[in-house]
């Protein structure tokens, strides 16, 4: 029997109020951009609310599947990075709980989110492309709202410019009128000019009716001979007059089947229907034109007699000498040979670029409704992997609030889309095989999802500052420096009788090595990657020296305390070959410039340690002078 338990209970509900939340915003924040690429088309035409409530609601629904991912990867952080900053994540792996086992209840909730995801991909979305596209298209048709500014010309009107003085808006009166009309032309343009009028619209709202007062009117009559050089126009003075002006300022809906076409707005099993439909037109048009290339239509002359075209068609023309053929003919013939071959070279050209244009609007149709296939699948799958992405980064973070969980969640996000749209359009122009493309961000996404896993189920500090700090230094050489300060309890004093004996012992230990090993003096290349076994030597004589400052550190002198800082911290690997697998080491040593920066490497490092060596010397006399002044007093 299937028991719910609590604890699952507490997870779901922690992050199912948190992706509600999330998800709005993100599906807000998607709407303003969507609304920014299309404000022209909606500013300033007098659209119902009626028609902006359903452009409002149709890009809703089309950018459910987008806001889907991101909800999920935002919500898992916040969640995750809660249960981490409130220790909750710590209790629940204390009690023997695995992080898979607690991520286990919302990973079948997300994957009812991706069913979800899904279905708004293959069903709801094509129907509200659909809309979509037909609304939008009805707006850029819709002509703009009539608000004729002041001063300047206004030329929203198809074939008008109209251009007002002032504007009376309680009266409605117009001031200081000219009118262009160009429907006969620049050169025939019809010009009016009025002290005042009134402009309405009628009732169809179809026409714009203009009452004109006190004006004048020029117009150019048409010449009737194109080479006369005064053209006749015609002037009319006029008290009053009235003209309609046609301007439909009406919405008109589209037909719906403008958008039929479109890849968006089918669901998969249509795309498919459509793909294989396209590659058979395709494949017929291809091989009905390979015949007509095969079959020699494009390379025979026209205009020639029954006898001649069998002629040609009966001789082979591999037994004549072209060439001595257009050398024996006259001048006026090798100029109508020359002038007819290359206008059937340019009628091949013009028939070959058509063909080819309907060949390769074919194929991008093909492979835009194979990315749209293919796209109705990887970002519903990515809602799954973007959890696995946020939940691990919230478990190993440990952040809540909307701080650091909304930043990596937008670097992801922005990091995805760009692979995601990089793929896209390589596999829609046909750069990459469809199913590469497509399948690009997921292939990156999911190895990387796998890995935070793995390394958020194991506590691994794979996001910790100090760690990837402390490699740097030792790949730079950067080393760190003591810190001692005195303890405020201490339990055992050091044996100061002990310690000097000790530190005569790694006197001699350090002159010895120093001696020994010459590290002053280059290695030799070929040597330095033959041979193997690390360094003991320096081992043994950093383990004593470690051990005999952890000795003295309980000490109570300041002074003691300050030389023991004079020690320097020893790399022990350092001056020696970089890897433990002797053919590696080999393998550098072979491949030269990799050689030669491991050799350089290597020999500052023997340097820098024989310098340490000495230091270590020189400050274990300071030391022992001072143990010695100690026991005196």
């Amino acid at each position: 029997m299937l028991r719910i338990k609590k604890l699952d209970i507490f997870i779901v509900k922690s992050f199912l109020l948190l992706f509600v939340g999330t998800f709005f915003i993100c599906l807000f924040i998607f709407m303003m951009q969507f609304l920014w690429r299309y404000v022209d088309e909606l500013v300033g035409k007098g659209l119902e609310m009626s028609v902006m409530a359903q452009f409002f609601f149709y890009s809703a629904l089309t950018l459910v599947p987008l806001s889907l991912p991101l909800a999920v990867l935002l919500a898992s952080l916040i969640t995750f990075g809660n249960f981490g900053e409130r220790y909750e994540l710590l209790a629940m792996k204390a009690a023997g709980i695995s992080l898979l086992k607690i991520m286990r209840p919302l990973i079948i909730l997300v994957c009812i989110i991706c069913a979800i995801s899904f279905y708004f991909q293959n069903v709801i979305g094509p129907i509200a492309q659909g809309k979509l596209g037909t609304l939008l298209i009805s707006m850029k048709q819709k002509s703009p709202e009539l608000d004729i500014p002041e001063g300047v010309f206004y030329s929203e009107i198809p074939d008008y410019n109209l251009k007002v003085g002032k504007k009376d808006r309680k009266t409605g009166m117009l001031y200081d009128v000219l009118i262009y009309n160009f429907k006969d032309g620049a050169e025939n343009a019809h010009i009016i000019y009025a002290d005042s009028g009134r402009m309405e619209m009628t009732a169809d709202k179809q026409h714009l009716h203009l009452h004109l007062y006190s004006g004048e009117l020029f117009e150019n009559l048409k010449s009737q001979n194109v080479k006369a050089q005064n053209v006749p126009y015609r002037r009319e003075s006029f008290r009053e007059k009235h003209t309609i002006i046609e301007f439909d300022s009406d919405f008109n809906m589209a037909d719906a089947s403008i958008m039929s076409n479109q890849a968006t707005t089918k669901s998969m099993q249509t795309l498919q229907a459509s793909i294989d439909s396209m590659k058979y037109v395709g494949d017929s048009i291809g091989r009905q034109y390979y015949k007509e290339a095969i079959g020699g239509v494009y390379s025979r002359p026209t205009g020639l007699s029954k006898e001649d075209t069998l002629k040609i068609e009966r001789a082979n023309m591999s037994l004549y000498n072209v060439d001595s053929l257009f050398e024996a003919a006259t001048l006026m013939q090798k100029q109508k040979i020359l002038s007819s071959a290359t206008s059937r070279a340019e009628s091949l050209q013009g028939d070959y670029s058509f063909k080819t244009y309907t060949m390769d609007g074919n194929d991008y149709q093909i492979r835009r409704h194979r990315t749209e296939w293919h796209k109705k699948i990887t970002i519903s799958l990515s809602c799954l992997l973007f959890f696995f992405i946020g939940a691990p980064l919230g478990g190993i973070i440990r952040k809540g609030g909307l701080g650091m969980p909304v930043i990596v969640s937008v670097l992801v996000f922005i990091i995805y889309y760009v692979i995601d749209n990089s793929g896209f359009k390589m596999a829609r122009d046909g750069k990459w095989v469809v199913w590469m493309g497509m399948w690009l961000s997921s292939s990156i996404l999911a190895p990387l999802g796998a890995f935070l896993t793995y390394k958020s189920n194991n506590d691994s500090v794979v996001l910790n500052g100090d760690a990837y700090v402390a490699w740097f230094k030792r790949i730079v050489g950067i080393r760190s420096v003591r810190h001692l300060f005195k303890k405020e309890v201490i339990i055992h004093d050091p044996d100061y009788t002990r310690i000097s004996s000790e530190l005569t012992a790694l006197t001699a230990e350090c002159r010895t090595y120093i001696s020994k090993r010459q590290l002053k003096k280059a290695p030799n290349y070929f040597k330095l990657w033959m041979t193997t076994g690390d360094d003991d030597d320096i081992k043994v004589i950093n383990e004593h020296l470690e051990t005999l400052v952890e000795e003295l550190s309980n000490s109570k002198s300041f002074t003691l305390l300050t030389a023991l800082n004079n020690y320097p911290v020893i790399p022990v690997t350092a001056h020696v070959r970089p890897f433990h697998v002797y053919w590696l080491n080999l393998l550098a040593g072979i491949i030269v410039p990799i050689g030669l920066f491991f050799y350089f490497r290597i020999w500052i490092f023997r340097i820098r340690l024989a310098r340490d060596i000495e230091r270590i010397i020189k400050n274990n006399e300071s030391v022992q002078f001072i143990i010695n002044e100690n026991n005196n007093l």
